[in-house]
């Protein structure tokens, strides 16, 4: 199956050659590849992000000047412009080579959880211990992320609602968000990885959010010193 769609992704690539608007322009062609793969051989809507600016390409391309997640979001195109179209992907990638990879979460794309680095490091540890199968794992220097199925905001808030306590570090990426994917450049400094890649022979299997709410919740009251947090 990896065989018919690398072919598939190589005689696309080739044809798109000839569309490149500068044959010098530099960027990283696994951008291109990662993005192609997410939309063909996952299904997964993508856009780019609007990527940084200035000299040392350390300031967000967006007009905000405090940006807070540089690089990281979108912005032109806007997130409903995500697509699994491979044309338009393609176009996107040969025109801005190094945008940053951006999944659309929710509908019938993977949504996420994540957490502080560190704390989701112990985290997925003490899970893999339970025996609790996880999925993808998305890593930054200072986050990972949990992917796992989508679900609707009513479903999520019924299910925070129904906790006495959730960790204030939590974030969720559902219906309306957006994940950074590999291989982007991470806000702030270093490189988007993935931790756990995703399993795409024989088809993607993702946890529900229940799931995982409930193990991390149980994780962080478990912390040592009684935290009732997941420390950053």
């Amino acid at each position: 199956m990896r065989e018919i769609l690398g072919r598939r992704l190589q005689r696309l690539r080739n044809r798109l050659k000839s569309l490149r608007p500068d044959p010098g322009q530099s960027g990283d062609p696994a951008l291109l590849d990662a993005a192609l793969t997410c939309a063909t051989a996952r299904q997964w809507p993508v856009l780019p992000g609007v990527g940084r600016s200035g000299a040392d390409s350390t300031r967000c391309a967006c007009p905000d000047p405090d940006c807070v997640v540089p690089g990281a979001h979108p912005f032109d195109p806007g997130l409903l412009a995500a697509t699994t179209d491979p044309r338009m992907v393609a176009w996107w990638w040969t025109n801005r080579p190094t945008a940053p990879l951006l999944l659309a979460t929710g509908g019938s794309a993977p949504c996420a959880v994540s957490l502080p680095a560190n704390a989701a490091a112990r985290a997925v540890v003490r899970l893999d211990a339970q025996g609790m199968r996880l999925g993808p794992v998305v890593a930054t220097p200072t986050r990972w992320a949990l992917l796992v199925a989508p679900y609707s905001l009513e479903r999520l808030g019924e299910l925070l609602y129904a906790k006495d306590h959730v960790p204030s570090a939590l974030r969720f990426h559902g219906e309306g968000g957006y994940l950074l994917l590999p291989p982007s450049p991470a806000s702030g400094g270093g490189q988007v990885r993935w931790e756990r890649e995703p399993a795409d022979a024989g088809g993607l299997w993702l946890p529900e959010v229940e799931a995982v709410v409930d193990a991390l919740v149980e994780a962080s009251t478990g912390a040592s010193g009684g935290g009732s947090r997941l420390a950053y």
